[in-house]
């Protein structure tokens, strides 16, 4: 697992009629943890489609170690990017360790059986993310915390240099959000997530990339982009960011509406 640098370049993407990603370039350096954050709708999981295969992008390139990821042969883009994505799929008929074992698949032959370090591989994803207690339970029958890390701990044994994820903390408890996040940021791989939680991004990520309606809004280290204006700005609340005493990260406070504010939107019960 050696990391790579991923290039976005100028990608637009739309559904139809509807534009959901404009103009959107970002650069993810070898071994930096890169955060998409942003509102519900603002392109995030759309713009990931593109860096992992899914969305075809209208315009613009995305380039992995400066390669064309669209014109690479499918075997060899899964040799290097591994992907965990919001939806599972299915209720999986299979047990855990054969689901993490289909992150061994771009390393092997057609019909090749797992071999001793398929099982090396797959047993220290299980363990890296506390599931080896799992492996032998049917996949179907997890909790969503579970599953969840169960399909990283696939994307994990793939082995890759570039490690995209779609919320990957969703569902999970928070002592189990915190063992992922500081995972990913441990990895020698490089890392493109998307989060809600601004205070994990701001702690785990060292870059972010703010989308806003498809565009970016701002970029760059955590302590230049969380301001109280951006938070306005691009998720219409009020909030105050200061540094964190002990880890020196930004720390986001959400303020509740004044009384004055919820006053305009009240209902006025003596109205005739």
């Amino acid at each position: 697992m050696t990391a790579t640098e991923l290039t976005v370049e100028g990608v637009t993407l739309s559904a139809g009629a509807r534009r959901l990603v404009r103009d959107v370039s970002l650069t993810a350096r070898p071994g930096e943890v890169i955060g998409l954050v942003g509102p519900n709708g603002s392109g995030k999981s759309s713009l990931l489609r593109a860096v992992y295969r899914v969305l075809r992008p209208d315009s613009g390139c995305v380039r992995v170690d400066g390669a064309d990821a669209w014109s690479l042969p499918v075997r060899r883009l899964a040799r290097t990017l591994a992907a965990v994505v919001q939806e599972s799929g299915a209720d999986f008929d299979l047990t855990v360790r054969e689901v993490v074992a289909m992150g061994r698949t771009p390393h092997k032959r057609l019909l090749d059986g797992d071999t001793a370090e398929d099982a090396r591989f797959i047993a220290a994803a299980l363990a890296s993310v506390d599931a080896a207690g799992l492996a032998d339970r049917s996949f179907g029958r997890l909790s969503g915390g579970e599953r969840q890390r169960v399909l990283i701990a696939r994307a994990l044994a793939q082995r890759p240099a570039l490690l995209v994820l779609d919320e990957p903390t969703n569902h999970l408890d928070v002592r189990h959000q915190l063992e992922v996040l500081g995972l990913l940021r441990r990895l020698p791989a490089t890392v493109l997530v998307a989060l809600h939680d601004l205070n994990l991004a701001a702690y785990y990520c060292d870059r972010l990339y703010v989308l806003c309606d498809g565009e970016v809004h701002a970029s760059g280290p955590p302590a230049e982009v969380l301001t109280a204006r951006l938070l306005a700005e691009v998720y219409g609340v009020r909030g105050e960011v200061a540094v964190h005493p002990r880890t020196g990260a930004p720390q986001v406070t959400f303020l509740p509406e004044e009384p004055a504010e919820r006053a305009g939107t009240a209902v006025d019960h003596h109205a005739p």
